[in-house]
């Protein structure tokens, strides 16, 4: 079972995304983070820090696991 990250507006960044799981505590450690492991959107692999993270989309980070944004 995915973990739900609940936003309050359109969208957030896949760089966004890993700082509010806490899985980095800053840009420059998400952008060192996604240099070294793949992360899957929807089941696809993208490693853009800037990628735009809408409500449902679902995303697999090495050493979290199954994250669904939803927005509140």
């Amino acid at each position: 079972m995915a973990e739900v990250v609940k936003i309050d507006r359109e969208f957030v960044t896949l760089g966004q995304l890993l700082q509010m799981t806490e899985v980095v505590q800053s840009g420059g450690m998400a952008k060192a983070f996604l240099s070294e492991h793949p992360i899957y959107i929807n089941g696809e692999q993208d490693n853009r820090r800037g990628r735009k993270l809408r409500n449902g989309d679902v995303i697999l980070i090495p050493g979290k696991g199954k994250v669904k944004i939803e927005i509140s």
